[in-house]
């Protein structure tokens, strides 16, 4: 297997221009800001971080919905232009959090399936449906489901349909936005299972958005730590989960449940509120929150350093970088 990323993003970005009016200028919203990653096949890259951090735009521009202000995104080695996401959106399909809300509910389940290879191939109507069933059995569902409707499901399978449709056009990369946080406990992990499954016999690569990070151990190879749109943190699993360098993703994993009764714990608070993306103070974004802040990192903004495990904070938590 080759070692090439099936996709590379380089300098990511994405700006929003927001409010403004007669008497007023608009402001820039930066989503997204400045973000390198790869993904590999088979591999999960996990992007983590508090609602507003910048990952479901992350996620919508890898699936081609949104164009990234700045920045590149290659996939197998090529440039992601819109001008050709018609052709290449085959190669990248999405699930969304909300199971029922991304199908439609007047369609039964075998035209929701075979919809995406009616629009994107030639294949006849007999070779569309003996693929949808075929994918149908792959997820876990039988074959009477095949006409049957939305509505008539519950969470797990709704979303083992939509897993189904990402999969119809034989992705090289499926985004994962949120997948199983609108399910319940018990069905997360069949779901969690199915993914590692689909992962390991059809060599995907996903990338794994999630504020859940006890859902991140068990599925991610690599995490990538964000905080108002920039990465402050990134590294194999092992290592950003046994440690932490900057202080945001300790933080982040002193909150996270242990199923270790009587295990002593440190429980870090994090004191203020979350800046506003419209108003990023000088220097690092995470200096209002930070029990570590020294004037430096309020004069300064930090870059992320250290390879493979590397953090943008000037006082890392072991104090060094292996560069």
């Amino acid at each position: 297997m080759s070692d090439a990323p099936v996709m590379q993003a380089t300098g990511l970005q994405r700006h929003y221009n927001v409010g403004g009016g007669l008497f007023q200028k608009s402001r820039v919203l930066k989503a997204v800001a400045g973000l390198d990653f790869e993904v590999h096949a088979g591999k999960t890259l996990a992007v983590v971080g508090e609602s507003g951090c910048g990952k479901s735009t992350l996620a919508r521009m890898v699936a081609m919905i949104e164009t990234p202000t700045e920045g590149s995104l290659t996939l197998d080695g090529k440039p992601v232009r819109a001008e050709d996401w018609a052709d290449l959106r085959q190669s990248v399909q999405i699930v969304f959090q909300d199971p029922y809300g991304s199908l439609n509910p007047r369609q039964r389940i075998g035209t929701i399936l075979m919809e995406p290879l009616m629009i994107n191939t030639k294949l006849s109507r007999a070779d569309r449906e003996a693929k949808a069933r075929e994918m149908l059995k792959l997820v876990g569902l039988r074959p009477e489901h095949f006409d049957r409707y939305p509505h008539m499901f519950s969470g797990g399978q709704r979303q083992r349909i939509a897993i189904a449709r990402a999969l119809m056009l034989d992705p090289k990369v499926l985004v994962l936005d949120e997948p199983v946080s609108a399910l319940d406990l018990s069905i997360q992990s069949a779901i969690l299972n199915l993914l590692l499954d689909l992962q390991e016999r059809l060599q995907l690569a996903y990338l794994f958005i999630s504020h859940d990070l006890s859902v991140v151990r068990h599925v991610a190879d690599d995490v990538i730590v964000m905080y108002l749109g920039r990465a402050v943190e990134k590294g194999p699993k092992a290592e950003v989960f046994d440690a932490p360098r900057h202080p945001y993703t300790k933080a982040l994993l002193s909150a996270t449940p242990r199923a270790e009764p009587g295990a002593e714990k440190e429980r870090i608070k994090l004191k203020g509120e979350l800046p506003s993306p419209l108003s990023i103070p000088d220097g690092c974004p995470f200096a209002p929150r930070c029990w570590k802040v020294q004037p430096k990192c309020r004069a300064e903004l930090p870059r992320l350093r250290g390879q493979p495990h590397g953090a943008a904070c000037f006082f890392p938590e072991n104090g060094t970088y292996p560069e």
